[in-house]
């Protein structure tokens, strides 16, 4: 079994999302995000990669292959954070993946709601209002009967650049999102069953980078690696 596509309801399924900003831009801008705000590749975790990204900048989703290491990994992570507490903020939303392949949804839906000062008027800000009470679990099973959700997210899974897969394929690379929370760094992931508290943020990009830079230390030999960020267009 892998761990990184582990979820509740497997008959529920969606194609999957690509890793591209064309296509979460198209998303988000059709359903109420501030326009001035939007996706856009990091080429790259050194300081001039990263100086080419607007900012502010106040999210990244990472894409990355769900391999045995990562597994093995995560397995001793969850039961090492499950004795020793961490601190995590009220002010922290997070959805539980109960949807097959729906991991690159989830990590806009993190993104997102844990900046929901961009959000506006739409999809996204009826999904936020909706389920700010709930416990994440909650959450996730709001997500299964949220059917304008789903046609977006089919319509968008089918105008990538390329090759559309077939809903029964295998999906073994993950998405998760990355955001800044009362001065820390959170790791929102639909698959696990909390939020992961990387520490105190001084700079969100480089603090962020040095987090994916370890994900691809797990498996050094694997290139399947993509990062997008959501910052501010330049003016």
């Amino acid at each position: 079994m892998n761990i990184s596509n582990d979820i509740k309801k497997p008959e529920i399924r969606w194609i999957p999302l690509e890793s591209n900003p064309e296509v979460l831009n198209k998303i988000i801008h059709n359903h109420g995000v501030d326009q001035k705000w939007g996706f856009v590749d990091i080429y790259g975790f050194d300081d001039d990669a990263l100086a080419m990204i607007p900012r502010p900048a106040t999210a990244i989703i990472f894409l990355f292959p769900g391999t045995p290491a990562y597994d093995n990994f995560r397995e001793k992570n969850e039961a090492y954070l499950n004795l020793h507490k961490q601190k995590i903020s009220e002010n922290v939303i997070h959805f539980t993946q109960t949807i097959g392949n729906a991991c690159g949804m989830m990590a806009l839906l993190h993104s997102l709601s844990n900046n929901s000062h961009l959000v506006g008027d739409g999809l996204f800000k009826r999904i936020f209002d909706a389920t700010r009470k709930m416990k994440a679990g909650d959450r996730g099973e709001y997500l299964e009967s949220c059917s304008e959700l789903a046609i977006v997210h089919q319509d968008s899974a089918c105008s990538g650049q390329s090759r559309t897969p077939d809903i029964a394929d295998a999906c073994t690379n993950h998405f998760v999102s990355f955001v800044e929370v009362n001065g820390d760094i959170y790791e929102l992931d639909g698959g696990r069953p909390f939020p992961v508290n990387h520490g105190k943020c001084e700079d969100f990009l480089k603090d962020t980078a040095r987090i994916m830079k370890e994900f691809i230390a797990r498996d050094p030999n694997d290139n399947d690696y993509s990062a997008i960020a959501l910052a501010k267009f330049e003016d």
